[in-house]
């Protein structure tokens, strides 16, 4: 699901905030930026087939003039016409950063005041022995691909996540080969060899049957 991807790609990133499982806010821009400013986008019934409700009514916006926030949400409404049908909440957050300074070229930077940039947009405080294990931050190409491989529905599809074991089996045959090459070369015993190949079948054959377990398990 699109919500699971959101979590993924966000996850340790205090400009993003998870208001409800279909309401989400994004800071663009760091804190103390002048310049910063936060969306909300939220998720009706119907999405992505229709358009999700985009706001920038949050009081960190206080100081950003009616006019600026009025042209920033009809630019948003123009990326929302262009992926209608799709998972887009990654795209509009991605597509405001990148448009950042564009979008706020025309607010006098001597009106925001220090009090809207000191709101913390980060999930509420977690006392640190219940703070979950903070994963690798995935580089902004991973976080495209993970957006992208999500479908119509917001969903992603199955298999996603499992390790390529069939790459791996590969490799170890190969090894596994040239040792073994290597080994009866200097024993010169045949039916060693023999043996040996029988022996890596049977491991092979398991190795095929565990794969196919952990596919279904992951169902």
């Amino acid at each position: 699901m699109e919500l699971e991807a959101l979590r993924s790609i966000y996850e340790g990133d205090l400009c993003f905030r998870e208001l409800s499982p279909v309401s989400f806010q994004y800071r663009i821009g760091e804190s103390g930026d002048p310049k910063a400013f936060l969306i909300e986008v939220s998720w009706p019934e119907t999405y992505p087939q229709t358009a999700p409700v985009i706001s920038m009514d949050a009081f960190f916006n206080n100081t950003i003039s009616s006019a600026i926030k009025q042209s920033i949400l009809d630019k948003l409404m123009v990326e929302v016409e262009a992926n209608l049908g799709t998972a887009m909440t990654y795209t509009l957050f991605e597509y405001a950063k990148d448009n950042k300074e564009v979008f706020m070229e025309n607010q006098p930077v001597n009106t925001v005041t220090s009090v809207s940039n000191s709101i913390s947009i980060g999930t509420p405080d977690v006392p640190p022995s219940k703070k979950k294990e903070k994963k690798e931050q995935l580089s902004k190409t991973q976080k495209r691909k993970l957006a992208d491989k999500t479908d119509n529905k917001g969903e992603l599809p199955r298999g996603w996540n499992w390790v390529d074991v069939i790459k791996h089996v590969s490799i170890f045959k190969f090894f596994f080969f040239l040792l073994l090459e290597r080994f009866v070369r200097k024993s010169k015993n045949c039916c060693l060899f023999w043996i040996l190949i029988y022996k890596f079948l049977i491991s092979f054959k398991m190795l095929v049957l565990l794969n196919i377990s952990l596919k279904d398990f992951t169902l």
